[in-house]
């Protein structure tokens, strides 16, 4: 591809010599029609658009650097026009430093680079019939109007070749390439053309002019306003129609009209908002089941026998807790933890084992359907061989290429950026920056954990907790809660702040990696991002979820943290309720910072811009111009709407078994989502080049990923986070002789028999409280469930029979619900192709047709061709053995 390109597209570059007339725009002014999407002459549709300042009216730079400048600029609209594109400059309107530059491609220009790009256009109408679902009828009462926006007509189709320009249906020229198609090639051009030469290395690109400021935008027109449709009847007003019927409030109901999308913005905006709606329809089936497996939770929590306990005056009123942290810290009544106990039963119940089972298996279930999906979506819009045939090296790429090897496969020289060591250095030096800010997350974390056990001591001195209190305010603001909202919002921002600098570094680090063509690219940065995010996100998750309340020792010998802070406990019923607590913030505190960030940004920013060309708003403004006072899409498109959406696929599926509201919370919020981000696209954006992609690219694998490791995740959550495999073994085991003295199966006494008896006598100096011991009592009880034997049993403070058969309850449980989950993963995988047979068949037919189509044509020609020339091999073979006399 490299070669071709090199035959193709670079001989026709060239710096021009300084004494050369160059090639200039045609200059034009504004006609005054402002919904018009042509040059001046009615014909010569716009393509791309160009928008420059006027060197001699910048006062910004020095007179030498504004030459240059300018020097560049016109030596590349000149070699545009050397290219074949017709270019034409009109002054602004509101602004007259600003230029436009109007780009159009004539019909020669788009079939030579068509070619090129192996850009697949259509044969003939598609003759396959499709069968109607069963469903139609249902749906169609979901889906926009096809009086509106009408379907698209179906057409087989093959890469574009000149030579069989014949064997194309072709009805008119100005229509044979759509807007989309017209803006990927010029962009193409645009992106490859030459402005300058310096030290034999070729500068060229627009993307580079941009980053420069020689140019200040570069983009295709939209085709109306949004508010109403075009005046000019030459225009379809594809924008109004995708705002109305797609991007408004109003249809937040209704399907998308995913072609309609496709066609207008292509196929990689398309495919993104198929995966969008896709995951949140299959969101509603979670979010129902969610929902069930809370109201059960609500309505069983009155029969939740160990939360009475607590809350009982006589049971959990007569049980007095050790302190939670060293000497500053007091004795505590039971009682304090009833309000978080009734909430705990809501979560921590037989619900949630059901829901995260459920999870493992919708996830599965997603993941197939999806594929199958995507492969039906590849084929009607022709993108199943698009990274093979049409996808072109990076300009980054091909301006590096100055070394030389040998192709293994076709045994011929070709240019590449760098060579095998160079590469190994490349990888080293990226694997190595990566490691370096994931550490760095990871001792935020730290710090974070850090604060959390400084801070707990404050809360505790703070928020009196003495035994013979009842205030209210202690119910629901304990020195748990404080602490763990407090940690849990600073969290959130040190994940923002981290955010902001590792995407800038992440940028770097993958230019200099240089990937070979854009769909490379945005994988690597996804990869990275990723990474760099799941850690970021999710590590404070992991931390609450399998690490704290785990390694703390007991009251007479505490383990400490950096030698220096007593680690974390959780409350006797658990982390799960933290855990939720942090889930919410950190979901939430995203979601609204991303709406600020994606949405309101942009609007403040363009009515600023609005308000500043108030006084000039009563004059007629073309198209172009209100375009380029439109936000630009950026240089990474859509990597964080995907980013933003897999993030929430993550808790989503990762900590379910904590929150069986997070699907109904992602449903919601995605409902919204899609109408927000479309409302962007269409009011407040520029349009985006169209482009090219068979699938959601490096995010299908993270996905699947993140469906496997979630099962792990559920199933330790359940086993070692909540407190049900604790209580089934008491119930089950401990209630009954040999171990128990009820005559049944109950959870009476579980609370009593599981919080560990400490005697106050063996306290440490050093951590011994300050606060005075009131009653005649001589043992506390140990605030989480470390089962462990009573002082005076010769085996004290250390590990009883009940811990052993809980732990090995909770490995068994991890083992059998993995291996389940798994299985079934397993069947489900198998049972559903990734490509359906109907969309197989679809493929097949299709290729067969073209090739038939084309073979059938070639073969006319061939036999029009070899005909004549037998013709004229009889005739002068007759004329030649003809008998003289004759």
């Amino acid at each position: 591809l490299v070669l071709e390109l090199n035959q193709v597209i670079i001989p026709t570059y060239g710096t021009v010599p300084e004494q050369q007339n160059l090639h200039t725009p045609e200059w034009v002014d504004f006609d005054d029609k402002p919904d018009s999407l042509f040059f001046k002459d009615g014909q010569r549709r716009i393509d791309f658009v160009l928008v420059y300042e006027d060197e001699s009216k910048k006062m910004t730079h020095k007179r030498s650097d504004r030459k240059k400048q300018k020097r560049k600029r016109q030596v590349y609209e000149s070699n545009l026009i050397n290219n074949g594109l017709q270019l034409e400059a009109t002054r602004s309107v509101l602004d007259e430093k600003l230029i436009f530059v109007k780009v159009h491609a004539p019909w020669e220009v788009l079939c030579t680079y068509a070619e090129v790009m192996h850009i697949k256009l259509p044969l003939q109408h598609n003759d396959l019939k499709t069968r109607d679902s069963a469903f139609n009828w249902f749906s169609r009462l979901f889906r926009v109007d096809e009086n509106i926006i009408k379907p698209e007509q179906e057409f087989f189709t093959a890469p574009f070749q000149k030579d069989h320009l014949s064997n194309f249906y072709i009805q008119d020229k100005d229509t044979f390439f759509n807007p989309a198609t017209r803006s990927r090639i010029v962009h193409f051009i645009l992106s490859r053309v030459e402005y300058a030469t310096k030290n034999n290395v070729k500068k060229f690109g627009i993307n580079k002019l941009l980053d420069t400021g020689i140019y200040k935008a570069a983009f295709p027109l939209h085709d109306s306003s949004f508010k109403h449709p075009s005046a000019d009847p030459n225009c379809p007003s594809e924008r109004y129609l995708l705002y109305r019927e797609w991007a408004h409030p109003k249809n937040i109901f209704k399907l998308q009209p995913l072609d309609f999308i496709r066609k207008y913005y292509g196929e990689k905006i398309g495919i993104y908002f198929a995966w969008l709606g896709f995951y949140t329809n299959m969101l509603t089936v979670a979010a129902v089941v969610g929902v069930g497996c809370f109201l059960y939770g609500c309505l069983t929590k009155d029969n939740c026998t160990w939360s009475q306990e607590v809350c009982d005056p006589n049971i959990g009123g007569n049980i007095i807790m050790c302190p939670q942290c060293d000497k500053a810290c007091t004795y505590w009544n039971l009682t304090i933890t009833c309000e978080s106990s009734k909430k705990l039963c809501i979560f921590d119940s037989f619900g949630t084992l059901v829901f995260a089972v459920f999870m493992g298996i919708w996830v599965t279930f997603f993941l197939e359907f999806w594929k199958r999906r995507q492969a039906e979506l590849e084929y009607e819009w022709d993108t199943v061989e698009y990274l093979e045939q049409e996808e072109q090296v990076r300009p980054e790429y091909e301006a590096r290429c100055t070394h030389v090897v040998m192709n293994e496969i076709t045994q011929q020289e070709e240019h590449v950026p760098y060579t095998a060591w160079g590469k190994c250095v490349r990888m080293t030096f990226c694997t190595s920056a990566i490691f370096f800010w994931i550490l760095l997350i990871i001792a935020s974390v730290v710090g974070i954990i850090v604060y959390r056990l400084s801070v707990f001591l404050v809360f505790s001195a703070t928020l009196s907790q003495h035994i013979s209190g009842t205030e209210a305010i202690r119910k629901y603001l304990t020195p748990q809660t404080a602490t763990s909202v407090t940690a849990s919002l600073i969290s959130f921002v040190v994940i923002m702040i981290l955010n902001i600098i590792y995407e800038k570094v992440a940028i770097l680090i993958t230019d200099f990696e240089l990937p070979r063509t854009q769909t490379d690219y945005e994988n690597s940065l996804t990869t990275k991002m990723f990474l760099f995010q799941f850690v970021n996100y999710y590590s404070s998750c992991f931390y609450i979820a399998f690490f704290k309340g785990k390694f703390v020792g007991h009251p007479g010998s505490p383990v400490y943290w950096l030698g220096k802070y007593r680690n974390e406990e959780c409350d006797p019923g658990g982390c799960l309720l933290e855990l939720t607590t942090q889930l919410a913030i950190i979901v939430g505190g995203k979601a609204i910072w991303n709406n600020i960030q994606e949405v309101l940004l942009p609007l403040v920013k363009n009515l600023i811009g609005r308000y500043s060309a108030a006084a000039k708003s009563e004059k007629v403004v073309p198209r172009w111009e209100h375009d380029y006072h439109l936000q630009p899409i950026g240089k990474l498109g859509l990597f964080y709407e995907y980013l933003e959406m897999v993030i929430q696929f993550g808790f989503v599926t990762l900590f379910v078994a904590s929150f069986p509201l997070a699907p109904l919370l992602a449903l919601i919020n995605n409902m919204l989502e899609i109408r927000l981000d479309a409302w962007k696209l269409t009011t407040q954006f520029r349009r985006m080049v169209p482009q090219k992609a068979q699938d959601i690219g490096a995010w299908q694998p993270i996905l699947q990923g993140i469906a496997i490791l979630a099962v792990v995740t559920n199933a330790m959550i359940i086993a070692f986070t909540s407190d049900m495999i604790p209580r089934l073994v008491y119930y089950w085991s401990f209630s009954v002789p040999p171990y128990g003295s009820h005559s049944s199966h109950t959870m009476k006494g579980y609370i009593n028999s599981t919080l560990s008896v400490f005697n106050i006598s063996d306290f440490k100096n050093a951590s011994k409280p300050f606060s005075p011991w009131f009653g005649n009592q001589t043992t506390c009880r140990q605030v989480y469930r470390d089962l462990r034997y009573p002082p005076g049993h010769q085996h004290q403070y250390e590990h009883n029979i009940y811990y052993w058969h809980v732990i090995a309850a909770k490995l068994a449980f991890i083992i059998v619900m993995e291996h389940i989950i798994y299985f079934v993963k397993f069947i489900i995988s198998y049972v559903i192709p990734d490509v359906s047979q109907k969309t197989k068949s679809k493929v097949k037919r299709e290729k067969y047709l073209t090739q038939k189509l084309l073979h059938e044509n070639d073969l006319k020609g061939v036999k029009k061709t070899m005909g004549k020339i037998a013709d004229k091999i009889i005739k002068g073979a007759d004329s030649t053995f003809r008998p003289k006399d004759e």
